[in-house]
């Protein structure tokens, strides 16, 4: 198999964030534009933004948690040559969890689907894991 293949899920998991950031700005110039922004506090505290601001800002702080798990595996498993269909597999369902999640959190925030979608970005990375710990004792 095509080691590199694995590389791809671990790009779409960047650019995720990078749209992330992209629509933290579109969020604040909105804000910033309906005067909604008190400059001096949200130079000091986030939670001083309006909640649509915080929403988006929140779920790029998440992106910065579990998915670090999945960008150490992925690239553990690419240096020792491990990667193969099962791993490929789940690295791209990690991301579309990750992106079910992201779109959850800045759209409806309804937090039972939420969880839903981080506790299977979980149970993923804890399946990439095992894939690692297999390939290391083989």
């Amino acid at each position: 198999m095509d080691q590199d293949l694995i590389l791809w899920p671990l790009v779409a998991q960047v650019i995720l964030v990078i749209l992330l950031f992209i629509r933290l700005g579109q969020v604040k110039d909105r804000a910033r534009a309906a005067g909604a922004v008190d400059f001096e506090l949200t130079a000091l505290d986030n939670d001083a933004w309006p909640d649509e601001v915080r929403q988006v800002a929140n779920n790029i702080r998440n992106q910065f948690q579990v998915p670090v798990l999945f960008f150490a595996l992925v690239l553990a498993l690419y240096a020792r040559s491990s990667v193969n269909i099962y791993a490929l597999v789940f690295a791209w369902i990690f991301v579309a969890t990750r992106v079910m999640h992201s779109l959850i959190h800045i759209g409806s925030n309804f937090v039972p689907s939420r969880t839903r979608a981080f506790k299977l970005s979980l149970v993923v990375v804890a399946i990439l894991a095992g894939l690692l710990i297999r390939a290391l004792v083989a």
